[in-house]
């Protein structure tokens, strides 16, 4: 294993040390919110392992702590940032979907596909599913009194959080071919 492994290996683990530590302080302050987001995402932080795995890829150590990275700050999120910092839920749906739309990327070129139908279809399709699971999360949660586990703020921030999903589709699109290069090998 290289330093820079081994660097990004050390990063990794502090990312979901981070993730336990937002989990430990989501059940302390008692937000199901925060509890159940960072358990699923200290569970996908295992994904790019899982995925070298199944598919017989291998990640750059950059791209296996960008993927955790964005568990990091989803997970975070829900500790207030998406409520305090204005930019929080932008950058949370810009990253997710870079994500996304990079693993539909690789799967439509290692098909011999154009990736940009594919990719604006996914990201949109994955989009507006996602907005409208967390209204109907909200919806049940307030028919049962209870705290929700994903807090819709309304029609104006859907729309930006799917412009902010396009937007990293469209990075994706941008610089997929050359920082994705390594899965189409």
């Amino acid at each position: 294993m290289t330093s820079r492994e081994d660097a990004a290996r050390e990063v990794e683990r502090g990312i979901r040390f981070g993730i336990l530590g937002v989990l430990a302080l989501g059940a302390r302050r008692r937000s199901p919110g925060a509890v159940v987001n960072a358990a699923l995402a200290f569970a996908a932080t295992f994904l790019p392992g899982l995925f070298e795995r199944v598919f017989g890829v291998e990640f750059r150590p950059w791209q296996r702590v960008y993927a955790d990275a964005a568990m990091l700050t989803h997970s975070a999120g829900m500790l207030g940032p998406y409520d305090d910092v204005w930019w929080w839920d932008h950058v949370t749906h810009t990253h997710s979907a870079t994500l996304l739309a990079g693993i539909v990327h690789v799967v439509a070129r290692r098909r011999g596909r154009d990736p940009r139908p594919r990719v604006i279809g996914a990201v949109a399709v994955v989009g507006v599913g996602w907005e409208l699971i967390e209204f109907a999360i909200h919806a049940v949660a307030d028919r049962f009194g209870v705290e929700p586990i994903l807090v819709p703020y309304g029609t104006r921030d859907t729309a930006f959080d799917l412009l902010f999903d396009f937007l990293g589709a469209l990075i994706v699109l941008a610089v997929g071919d050359r920082l994705l290069g390594n899965f189409l090998d």
